[in-house]
């Protein structure tokens, strides 16, 4: 099966990031911006016809390549496509920051009007885009920016996930799939990570919050996703009688999974982040996974396209644009993955819907 490794288990490797909590329900940027939906961001007919008319083009310098990049960049791609942007590059930098920093330069050769990428090391990327700020080349980004640069003078904006939301939608999934009540065991992220702290915080907060009957029991920290088989024995070796297990995202959900078949427990329930083959191949055939939460990815793609085509015609953006998130189980994972990932589900799960 292919090997897959989400951005999250990536840049939680790399990335150093100032604190940014939500508050009150509410997801807040890198640098503490307040969110803005992604569906706000829209472009008139006459500003469509002055970017068609501009034969603008853009580069699309990425990270890594993956199930999540891939459906940012086919977004992205076909947003481009119907404004008539030209993208004459697109690269892969292997999260890499050296690569990335040689990405750009290589890209800027072709003087695209626009870039779009996710920073490999936001602490140290300001380097990485110099080259393309001082050419007046676009930049939109994804999840994170450079540290130093500022909105709406060095860069278009951001677009993320409504961090409070998935975990909002998470701390409901497992509700339903425990009838409102249990013993749960709580996998975090410990790590000073903007994306995951919201995440794994909205989901304790609402288990706490809304959820009498619902009791957080067993709580592991995992810092090193190289650990996450280590965390899931112990939690569940010392925990037993646990109704749920949630997981600060899928691919540590897999060695939860993987011990909780290892010690023949058929009981407890996973509710994880973010899609993966193999956890909604067993949530599909009735085994331990109840729910996957994931983000519109293909959506991000489409609104950093939009928001910076408009760019180009003098139509600002805010600085922080977030989409929506879905709880995917048995029952909706078709079309689930369709919204989120803008594709069909792989055939291993079709063929187990059937």
């Amino acid at each position: 099966m292919r090997k897959e490794v989400t951005r999250l288990a990536l840049l939680a490797t790399m990335w150093a990031t100032t604190s940014a909590y939500a508050a009150d329900g509410v997801t807040t940027g890198p640098h503490g911006e307040k969110p803005t939906p992604a569906a706000s961001v829209s472009l008139t007919a006459a500003e469509e016809a002055q970017i068609k008319d501009g034969k603008f083009t853009a580069a699309l310098v990425w990270h890594e390549m993956s199930e999540y990049t891939n459906a940012v960049n086919n977004g992205a791609q076909d947003e481009f496509k119907r404004l008539g942007i030209e993208v004459v590059a697109q690269t892969d930098a292997g999260f890499d920051a050296a690569r990335q920093k040689a990405d750009v330069e290589t890209v800027l050769a072709k003087r695209p009007s626009i870039i779009v990428s996710l920073p490999v090391d936001p602490a140290t990327a300001a380097v990485v885009y110099d080259p393309a700020r001082t050419a007046g080349t676009k930049l939109a980004f994804v999840d994170n920016s450079p540290a130093g640069y500022v909105h709406g003078k060095d860069y278009v904006t951001i677009v993320s996930d409504d961090l409070f939301q998935m975990g909002n939608k998470a701390a409901i999934a497992m509700a339903q799939a425990l009838g409102n009540k249990g013993k749960i065991g709580y996998i975090y992220h410990d790590a000073d990570f903007y994306v995951t702290n919201q995440r794994d915080g909205a989901f304790k907060a609402t288990i706490g919050q809304d959820y009498p009957e619902m009791k957080i029991v067993a709580e592991a920290g995992m810092a090193d996703p190289a650990r996450s088989e280590e965390i899931a024995q112990g939690m569940i070796t010392q925990n037993p009688d646990l109704d749920g297990i949630y997981v600060t995202w899928a691919e540590p959900a897999l060695s939860v999974l993987s011990s909780l078949r290892g010690a023949g427990n058929t009981h407890t329930k996973i509710v994880t982040l973010d899609l993966n083959e193999p956890a909604a191949l067993d949530m599909v055939k009735g085994g331990n996974v109840a729910a996957l939460v994931a983000d519109e990815a293909y959506t991000i793609g489409v609104t950093v396209a939009r928001a910076a085509a408009g760019s180009l015609v003098g139509k600002p953006s805010q600085p922080f644009l977030v989409v929506d998130s879905l709880a995917v189980t048995k029952d909706t994972v078709a079309d689930g993955w369709k919204r989120s990932l803008n594709k069909d589900v792989p055939a291993t799960i079709a063929d187990a819907l059937k």
